[in-house]
């Protein structure tokens, strides 16, 4: 099969289409034939080497966390799956990932794909809703009647997690750059913030849950506009300083995990069409390391790049 690899860490040049052998197939996995596969930031940070420490990649490595396709073989123990399944996948970073014709994976690393999404769109909303669904349901427990402002919200995950907001009843502020501000309203924002024209820390609404998916100056500025005992929920990204008790609120990082039950609740949101995956762009395989540009680049504010396997 064609894949994309990496023999050591480096920037996107590092990046090469190979060929090699199927992945086996396990007595209890099945093998997918892969159609799209995201990328994402944390594919970038990965791949550059920076996340060493955290994640303890095998050389060559191929990269990507989630994607979409159809089962074309089932081991004998693999009963949850048939041939010819659309399933969603994901892999940990330590794994060999999406970026790549097939890929193996067990019953707790897929779901199946909604009849009305595409690879495209499957594939785009696997890791990101699962950050949103964490975030605001599991960590933040977002409840009808709240204020929450989403940073980033015309992001992979902020747009997701706007919706999220909304379909959980809460009244929804968005943080984006003036030129997205129509798009995140489109999403079901009730007032969004141009972060390249006004100061959300100026504006007068006082939320009781932010959700900071970007860190550094733009956390610490975000403890003043909770009320009293409200909560910042936030996503690894910039560093962050834990301010939380000069301004009495609470501060909660979002676990980010693989369960597959959040997988199910998130691609069970989109087949009734309360979530909407948003596709920012679409490269092919073999123009991997563009879309890693693209994505490291941070001028792309709108969905999830994703790879076009086939």
């Amino acid at each position: 099969m064609k894949a994309i690899r990496y023999a050591r860490y480096g920037g996107p040049e590092v990046l090469e289409l190979a060929e090699i052998p199927d992945p086996a197939l396990p007595d209890d996995g099945v093998l997918i034939e892969i159609h799209a596969a995201a990328v994402a930031p944390g594919d970038t940070k990965v791949r550059a080497g920076v996340l060493q420490d955290m994640f303890k990649v095998t050389l060559p490595k191929i990269p990507g966390r989630d994607g979409a396709g159809i089962v074309i073989a089932a081991g004998p123990k693999a009963g949850y799956a048939r041939v010819g399944d659309r399933v969603c996948f994901v892999a940990q970073h330590v794994e060999q990932g999406g970026a790549a014709e097939k890929i193996a994976r067990r019953r707790h690393d897929i779901a199946p794909l909604p009849a009305n999404l595409t690879f495209i769109e499957g594939a785009s909303l696997c890791h990101a809703g699962i950050c949103a669904w964490i975030a605001l349901v599991e960590t933040a427990a977002v409840k009808p009647g709240m204020n929450v402002l989403v940073h980033g919200a015309g992001g992979a995950i902020g747009s997701l997690a706007v919706q999220l907001a909304k379909h959980l009843g809460a009244t929804v502020t968005g943080t984006t750059r003036n030129a997205n501000t129509d798009y995140v309203r489109g999403l079901g924002a009730d007032a969004v913030i141009a972060y390249d024209k006004a100061d959300f820390a100026a504006c007068p609404t006082r939320y009781d849950v932010v959700f900071d998916t970007v860190g550094g100056d733009i956390h610490r500025r975000s403890y003043p506009v909770l009320k009293k005992g409200g909560t910042l929920v936030y996503l690894i990204a910039a560093p962050i300083e834990d301010l939380s008790a000069q301004y009495g609120v609470t501060l909660k990082r979002a676990p980010i995990h693989d369960r597959i039950e959040t997988l199910e609740a998130v691609l069970g949101l989109a087949g009734r069409g309360i979530l909407k995956p948003q596709v920012g762009a679409v490269f092919p395989l073999a123009q991997c390391a563009d879309a890693h540009r693209l994505v490291a680049s941070g001028t792309h504010t709108r969905g999830r790049v994703v790879l076009k396997v086939r």
